[in-house]
């Protein structure tokens, strides 16, 4: 597949992501014993249409991204990004949320909640073109490409951190896998609550016909990934 993403006036180039990557959070390893690396998915970062956007973006502390996921199976699971949580805002106790635009394709989100090493929550959220999908504070998460078509995602996040991968990967995978012939739970978990299934994000700002880049106009509608700890009833709204 062409990888070079063709954004505005500007061919950019991904990052990508290879099998032996994360080979530790494959839930087929007999598969993986007998397969070669292979590209999964390309991640086109730090994107905008123009300098007045990008000086707009970076001046509002945030990033937008674009993800590829062409359609795998990976073994007898369905190809999904690595899974990753985010830091804590500094001088804070909350995590950094984030979200994400389906933009062709269909997505599943899993998302996990961890607390001493323990899950209190999981939540799955299904996704289509226009469907934008809210990561909230406190949780890691895994995208899965469970269909035949290829998956193309967006994603508003704040600029200055980085992603933590260490405790998926440690536990061999996110708390649920998705398989050819369903969900199962990874039992590197112990005990894990049963998955919970929501909508897409609906809220003010976010229709589900109008790209969220747009948002660059309207840029204050998206504080609430940069100061998250003033946007507790945003979350309550949609997750309890």
């Amino acid at each position: 597949m062409q990888n070079t993403l063709e954004f505005g006036t500007k061919s950019v180039k991904p990052g990508i992501r290879m099998l032996f990557d994360m080979k530790e959070v494959i839930y087929d390893q007999e598969w993986l014993l007998s397969a070669t690396d292979l590209e999964l998915y390309y991640m086109y970062r730090d994107l905008s249409l123009s300098r007045n956007d990008a000086l707009t973006i970076k001046e509002h502390g945030l990033r937008y991204d674009v993800t590829v996921i062409p359609p795998r199976m990976l073994g007898c699971e369905f190809v999904k990004t690595a899974g990753h949580y985010h830091p804590m805002v500094p001088g804070t106790d909350i995590t950094y949320p984030e979200i994400y635009e389906v933009l062709s394709g269909e997505a599943h989100y899993i998302m996990q909640k961890s607390d001493n090493d323990k899950i209190q929550d999981t939540i799955l959220v299904k996704a289509e073109q226009g469907d934008k999908v809210i990561i909230p504070p406190g949780y890691g998460h895994i995208t899965i490409n469970v269909s035949n078509k290829v998956l193309k995602m967006a994603n508003w996040v704040a600029r200055d951190f980085e992603s933590v991968y260490a405790p998926i990967k440690e536990k061999g995978g996110g708390a649920y896998f998705i398989l050819d012939n369903g969900i199962v739970k990874n039992p590197g978990y112990g005990y894990i609550p049963e998955i919970r299934i929501l909508d897409p994000a609906s809220i003010r700002g976010l229709q589900k016909n109008r790209e969220m880049y747009g948002l660059v106009r309207d840029i204050r509608k998206l504080e609430f990934l940069t100061r998250p700890q003033e946007y507790g009833w945003l979350f309550e709204e949609i997750f309890v």
